[in-house]
């Protein structure tokens, strides 16, 4: 029967030819003739590969092979470089070849969702127009730091996977408006989401999440969904807690970054000489309560927000607990804040 539909399809150069639920285990070899088809389709076959002559398919825009028995991303695929549209949902695939991702440069949009990847490649950074990404139900267990270079990425759905974490560099997505994390293990956000000042929906149910990032509330969410985790609750305790000691690579950091704020301070033509020590001071916080900053040690509190109120989200009612980071025991004895301690059952 495909036999068929391509003696037919050569006669009339199509742009799109429908291959779904054919039954077939390969792909005729006669497709490689039809280089005028710019959206394939293949879904619905028991295909565990593709055959080279699909390479003649210079033009080919969109190929969907959902629903097929394939277990790796085949090879043919590198040398459709036109691709924008990639269907893979409902496979068996195992790993992504690094080799074709590295080809798939005008790839603008994947679907892998329903397979069996743990991991991926470093390479998937080689997709530099991917727009929209889905790998839902797979068996992720982390996500590679080189993800986080595909600054074009709109959309990420990576729900039902068992990811306990994302990148520390995750906030390098900047044009990202939709995340989609629920159903995995997570247990804390990385505070460069805050950097993600596009981000519109962000669904973190189902989760094992207790607190959100410092700035959660500079974030322009529409929607926010996390119910199904065991959030910090709003039942305060009085506790006054003696200072600290701290240590001298703390308090000399706190010196020098006090001594930059100065315009006129040695320090500041200095530390040009020293760009460890600036590499380093770059990673230091800022306290809620006094605004000065500090280096490593530090007190995580809580802040508990309206969602409606404070985050103007209108799909979620209640308390959202937000981390704050404090400098000192001083600063949270201090009167006149709403920052809570953190108990640890």
């Amino acid at each position: 029967m495909a036999d068929t539909l391509l003696v037919r399809a050569l006669k009339g150069k199509p742009k799109t030819l429908n291959l779904c639920n054919k039954k077939l285990d390969k792909v005729p070899r006669a497709i490689g003739k039809l280089d005028c088809v710019v959206h394939l389709q293949l879904r619905g076959n028991k295909l565990k590969d593709l055959p080279i002559e699909l390479s003649h398919l210079f033009q080919l825009q969109i190929l969907n092979c959902g629903n097929n028995e394939l277990e790796d991303l085949p090879e043919v695929l590198e040398y459709l470089t036109m691709l924008e549209k990639l269907h893979l949902f409902n496979n068996h695939i195992k790993n992504l070849n690094p080799k074709v991702l590295t080809h798939l440069r005008n790839l603008t949009f994947l679907n892998i969702n329903n397979n069996q990847l743990k991991t991926f490649p470093p390479e998937i950074c080689r997709l530099s127009s991917l727009q929209h990404l889905s790998c839902t139900n797979n068996q992720l267990t982390e996500l590679p730091v080189e993800m986080c270079a595909l600054i074009r990425l709109e959309e990420f759905h990576v729900a039902g996977n068992q990811l306990t974490s994302l990148p520390l560099e995750f906030g390098f997505l900047v044009n990202l408006e939709k995340l989609y994390l629920q159903k995995n293990k997570i247990r804390e956000l990385p505070e460069s989401l805050g950097k993600c000042y596009k981000l519109r929906t962000l669904d973190i149910a189902a989760n094992e999440l207790r607190i959100f990032p410092t700035e959660l509330a500079s974030l322009p969410l529409k929607e926010l969904f996390c119910e199904a985790n065991p959030l910090l609750q709003h039942i305060p305790v009085h506790s006054v807690q003696e200072e600290e000691v701290l240590s001298l690579k703390e308090m000399t950091a706190r010196y020098v970054m006090k001594e930059l704020k100065d315009r006129w301070s040695y320090l500041r033509k200095a530390i040009r000489h020293y760009p460890q020590i600036k590499d380093m001071l770059a990673q230091a916080s800022k306290c809620a309560v006094c605004g000065e900053s500090f280096l490593n040690t530090w007190l995580e509190c809580v802040r508990f927000v309206d969602a409606q109120g404070d985050l103007k989200l209108n799909n979620l009612n209640g308390l959202v607990p937000v981390r704050a980071l404090l400098c000192s025991y001083k600063c949270f004895n201090s009167a006149g804040h709403d920052y809570y301690g953190v108990a640890f059952p």
